[in-house]
């Protein structure tokens, strides 16, 4: 039996097709757990792996709000670290800052938020030991109304954009003109 090559060629780009989405669907959903906490729902809570030595890392996660009251998160904590922090990062006359966010970060009803590189973010400062990539990261969120909740945030590689299967990582890029604050790095 002869096929034609137009048809072969349609079969192997379809037969290709699928085995990519079926990998895509399999690394999306490998990734980890939903938490739910009352109204809350937390998804895509991941971390970047440190290089040996670091005493900071960087956690990331969306925070959807399906009640009809805001939430706010007020703390986090990590047995991996001294202490956690919600931060953001923002320019200011082209120096971009990182800080605290001062008096917790609230989740609107019906709203996310997105902690991502590049914008909101839990800060880990003092580092036990590195972030390894494959690690699974407990960490503590403390909000107001939904409680503590607990979470695992799956540690990436160095400089990962974020889970597989995510259409927006979220990460800022740096512009030429863009200037830094001394020991910040992108």
């Amino acid at each position: 039996m002869q096929i034609p090559i137009s048809t072969f060629k349609a079969v192997t780009r379809c037969a290709l097709g699928a085995a990519v989405s079926a990998c895509l669907f399999v690394a999306s959903s490998a990734g980890a757990e939903d938490v739910k906490a009352g109204d809350l729902v937390i998804t895509q809570a991941w971390a970047r792996a440190t290089p040996g030595g670091s005493k900071v890392g960087g956690g990331f996660l969306i925070i959807e709000n399906k009640g009809s009251a805001p939430d706010k998160l007020v703390g986090a904590s990590a047995e991996a670290a001294g202490k956690v922090e919600v931060h953001e990062m923002t320019t200011d006359n082209g120096v971009m800052k990182m800080r605290p966010v001062e008096g917790g970060l609230t989740i609107d009803p019906g709203k996310a938020v997105k902690l991502a590189p590049g914008g909101l973010h839990l800060m880990m400062m003092d580092l036990k030991g590195p972030l390894k990539q494959g690690d699974k990261l407990p960490v503590t969120l403390e909000f107001e109304k939904a409680g503590k909740v607990q979470v695992s945030l799956d540690v990436l590689g160095v400089g990962a954009p974020g889970p597989a299967g995510t259409a927006d990582s979220g990460g800022m890029k740096k512009s030429p003109d863009m200037k830094m604050s001394p020991g910040m790095k992108m």
